[in-house]
Order: C-alpha cells, then structure tokens, then sequence
C-alpha cells in the first residue's frame, strides 16, 4: 500500500529562501515519482548549487530523493541524506515499476502554458537516463513488452478511457511519442486472446528492489552519507547544518510543510511470486500485471483514473488483490495462442 503524492498543479520543483537556508522542494509526482525522477533532479542541480554553497542536505530517501542526491554529487557537491526511513520502506519502493511518465501527474485544468513543455524535458531527461542503464548487473533496468487488451479497437480503447476519466488528469504521452518503439495493433483473427484487440508496446520495468539498491550503492561509493532521522516540522529541517536544503519528502511535505495542495492517491499491489517466463506486462480494462525479477505485481484499479482518489488509507486490502487475480484468471482463461514471449 501507498499513498501517491499528487498536486494539481504538478510537481512542486522550486527554491525559496527561508532565513539563512535555501530550501529546494522536490515533491508531489503523482504516480510518476520513478520515471520523472531523473528529469526533477537535472532541475533541482542549479537550483540548489545557485548560492555557491557545495555541502547540501537532502530529506527523503525515495525515488526523488536518491536521485536527487546522486546528481548532486556528479556535479560535485558533498551530499547527505536525511531520513526516517530507507528502501525497502519507502513509499517508492511500493510502486508497480513501470514507465509511466505521465501517470497522474497533473490536472489538465490547473496547468499553465509552460507546464508541458517542462514536462517533456523531464521525461526526456530521464529516459536518456534510464537508456544508460540497460545492461547493469541484475537488470534492474529493462525494456518489457506490454499488452494492453480490449473489447475495443485501440484506439478507441484510449479515447474511451480518457473521456471516462472522472478526475480530468493531464495526459501527455504524445509529447514524447518518438522515444517509444512503434505500437503493433493485433486484431482479433490474430491476438492471443479470443475476440479481442490487443495493442503492443514496449516501456521501461524497474525492479524497484534491485535498482534502489544499485543506487544506494552509487550515492555511499560517492561518499554520500544518511542520517535515519524523523523531521515532525519545518523547523526540524531547518536546524541540519547544511546551508542548502533539498525536500524530496512525497506525500510527506503534506504534514511537514503543511502543503494541503498535496492530494492522496492511495494505491494497493498485489504479489505473486517471481515468474521469469513471464517476459511481458499487460493490462485488461483496470487490471495491471507487471512481472519483475522481484515478484509480479497484479494491480487493480477499480473506478479507473478515479481509484484511490483522495484517500489517504495506507491498510491493505486482500479482498482487492484477489479480485484483481480472479480477473487476471478470467482474462488467462480467453488465451487462445500459445503464451506470449518471442514473438506476437
């Protein structure tokens, strides 16, 4: 379980002067933490090296935090994080480990003109990164096929999606449509599932275990160090010695800041044990299954867009997760092709 940190406006990636401190917020992805993650950081880099001060305290030892912190220190400054708790038992780790650079990320509504355009260069900025990453040791990075499977033709599967969207959520993907390979539309007569459409992608799949551990070890190489500390107020995180201040707290710059523009998007995973067959990631209506080298992760957002809005609820719930494996069973029982690897 975890609450996504979502604010209508976007992500909050800006300095402000508080006293003698400089504080750089770094907070409020949405369900876009991991895959903007690299993107946010580019931006927070001159922003927190602006007051010519090299000794920087990062908050928050998630996504937006680790990668904050490393790119700190490629740019040479000596970095320490603080936090109250460490991967595996952040929010990020809880994620479903996929690109999705435009999940919930914003309101269409809310935004102003610049709001794509920084968007895309954040997506950008991370994609190149996480390119670099293929082939690490383990693979914690990997290209993964994606199926995404429907009573509707493909595109008509999107439009309806999209229209049905109770919230009115920004989608952006189109922006950044080169960087992706091809989509391949199988029609009925040739999809591995009886009577239905069946669109395949390829996107990006973090083994969130492995990869936050690959950056730990790359932000301690570095000489980085982590201070396991709970800040209960913004005058806690104002006494650190550090003169430069980076807040990458998530869900939590809510409490600490008292930031209400900070809205819960609670999201619950289920596990299945690791299925290294499994080399594709699919979704059915609201249904969502990742394989990772971790565990599956089987996933179902009931009410759609609108699953978990403004729900704060961090209490698992079993009954969801076996409903969410019934429907996997249901849509398993439909296949009519041998299973779907190689080739579609």
């Amino acid at each position: 379980m975890c609450t996504r940190p979502f604010r209508a406006q976007g992500p909050r990636i800006e300095a402000e002067r508080i006293g003698s401190k400089l504080l750089v917020h770094n907070y409020g992805h949405g369900g876009s933490g991991w895959s903007l993650s690299w993107g946010s950081a580019a931006i927070v880099v001159p922003l927190a090296l602006s007051s010519g001060a090299r000794e920087i305290a990062v908050v928050g030892c998630g996504a937006l935090g680790l990668t904050s912190a490393i790119a700190l220190q490629r740019a040479g400054a000596r970095v320490t994080i603080y936090a109250r708790e460490l991967p595996p038992h952040v929010r990020s780790s809880r994620a479903t480990g996929s690109w999705t650079p435009d999940a919930r990320v914003a309101l269409a509504s809310a935004l102003d003109a610049t709001f794509a355009r920084r968007w895309e260069e954040m997506a950008r900025t991370s994609f190149a990164e996480y390119e670099h990453s293929l082939g690490l040791a383990g693979a914690p990075v990997a290209r993964q096929r994606r199926y995404l499977v429907s009573e509707l033709e493909p595109e008509a599967a999107l439009a309806k999606r999209f229209r049905e969207d109770p919230i009115g959520f920004v989608h952006l993907e189109s922006r950044i449509a080169d960087l992706s390979v091809a989509p391949a539309d199988l029609y009925p007569e040739s999809s591995p599932y009886t009577g239905m459409f069946c669109r395949q992608t390829e996107i990006f799949r973090f083994d969130i275990t492995a990869y936050s551990e690959h950056l730990l070890t790359e932000f301690r190489g570095r000489g980085g160090e982590i201070a396991q500390i709970e800040f209960r107020s913004l005058g806690d995180v104002l006494r650190v010695q550090q003169s430069v201040v980076v807040n990458c707290t998530g869900y939590g710059a809510r409490a600490l800041l008292q930031d209400t523009s900070v809205i819960p998007i609670r999201g619950q995973i289920g596990w299945l044990p690791p299925q290294p067959e499994a080399q594709y990631s699919l979704q059915w209506e609201n249904l969502n299954v990742v394989p990772r080298p971790d565990g599956t992760v089987v996933q179902l957002g009931a009410g759609g867009d609108g699953a978990g809005w403004n729900d704060d609820s961090e209490e698992p719930d079993p009954a969801e997760s076996r409903d969410a494996i019934r429907m996997l069973a249901r849509l398993q029982a439909r296949r009519c092709l041998p299973p779907l690897q190689g080739k579609a």
